[in-house]
């Protein structure tokens, strides 16, 4: 007989692969067993769509009664786009719930656990609950905070240079270095640059895998709308794109009105970054991947308001002080000002790095 960790875990992975098709909800797993046999499982697939308790369930039917459940979040126990999960544990009549961690929805926030117990079913949270809460950050951080999960990704030179002195950037990394990037996108909600990587690239800023993918939409800081009319973000509609701009900006441009594009316009004449993510966050976005250019990154890394850095180093020195670096803006006039962050992951990617940090923790 499988350990409940592993049991646990198993729910866990069937989580995981649903990450980035569920937003604006939580990526959810669940495992029935009984007897030492899984007679159940199931994933939350995409938002408004069964839950993953209600997938476990219709598969292990009548037999669930007394059977024990092993899920990665806590179920809901309010009637949304779906009914509520807690209620069909409890009309299944199953003995024990295990339950990685608690949801900070507050419309569930203990209610779930407080509904199971109150019908007499036995409930257990936080086995394996850092997994859990790793595995739904992005969620966690917009249900908290209100505001999207902040990636910022980069690919540089050994040196730290994004692009030589005439701005020459194709291509820094591998191919499969870029094709991971691809998948990022895919499991992020939304992409954004500044106007000056719009201007020197005229990127398309989709997901382009052999298997396809979720095309996140394309975000761009245009303070003052200088976006050319003929780049790919405006015409091509296959993903959305939102454009951000000041108060000063003439949004009534035509070439602005097309289907697939919004325009946002903040009280400021310049778009602060704060304002941004505000915007972001009351729209629904649960993530978003920053592709820079370098002053978008500085901007970022001086404001604080990121969440995680994905930096991709090729093998490749540049030199010179005239090459563009990864991330620009002013730095600190000390090291001891410098952002400290805690390596999360290093791999390699084809004949590049890939390295993932966080910020520090404040506490440490």
């Amino acid at each position: 007989m499988a350990s409940k960790e592993t049991y646990m875990d198993t729910a866990l992975a069937l989580a995981e692969v649903t990450i980035g098709q569920t937003s604006p909800n939580p990526s959810v797993g669940a495992v029935v067993v009984k007897d030492g046999n899984v007679i159940g499982m199931g994933s939350h697939l995409q938002a408004g769509s069964a839950h993953a308790e209600v997938h476990a369930l219709r598969q292990a039917g009548e037999a669930a009664a007394d059977a024990v459940m092993y899920v990665t979040l806590e179920p809901c126990s309010h009637h949304g786009k779906t009914p509520p999960c807690a209620d069909l544990i409890v009309e299944h009549q199953l003995a024990k719930v295990y339950i990685a961690c608690l949801d900070p929805n507050p419309e569930v926030a203990g209610r779930g656990v407080e509904r199971l117990r109150q019908a007499g079913i036995e409930v257990e949270v936080g086995l394996r609950q850092e997994k859990a809460v790793e595995l739904n950050r992005r969620f966690f951080k917009q249900i908290r905070e209100k505001s999207p999960f902040v990636t910022l990704k980069a690919a540089m030179t050994l040196d730290g240079k994004t692009a030589a002195s005439t701005g020459d950037s194709r291509w820094v990394t591998s191919a499969a270095a870029r094709e991971d990037v691809h998948r990022q996108r895919d499991l992020h909600d939304a992409v954004l640059v500044g106007i000056g990587t719009v201007m020197a690239d005229d990127p398309r800023l989709t997901v382009r895998l052999p298997e396809g993918g979720k095309q996140p939409i394309r975000i761009v800081l245009d303070s003052d709308l200088r976006i050319p009319a003929g780049s790919h973000l405006l015409t091509s509609p296959e993903a959305p794109t939102w454009l951000i701009c000041g108060s000063s900006a003439d949004t009534e441009q035509s070439k602005l009105i097309k289907p697939h594009v919004k325009v946002f316009q903040l009280g400021t004449k310049k778009v602060e970054l704060d304002s941004v993510l505000k915007l972001l966050g009351d729209e629904g976005v649960q993530s978003v991947y920053v592709e820079g250019g370098s002053a978008v990154h500085g901007s970022f890394i001086e404001t604080g308001l990121f969440d995680e850095c994905h930096w991709y180093i090729a093998p490749l020195l540049l030199g010179g002080s005239d090459a563009i670096s990864v991330v620009g803006g002013v730095s600190p006039e000390r090291m001891g000002q410098a952002k400290q962050l805690d390596i999360k992951s290093v791999e390699k990617i084809g004949g590049d790095l890939k390295v993932i940090a966080i910020p520090k923790k404040e506490a440490e």
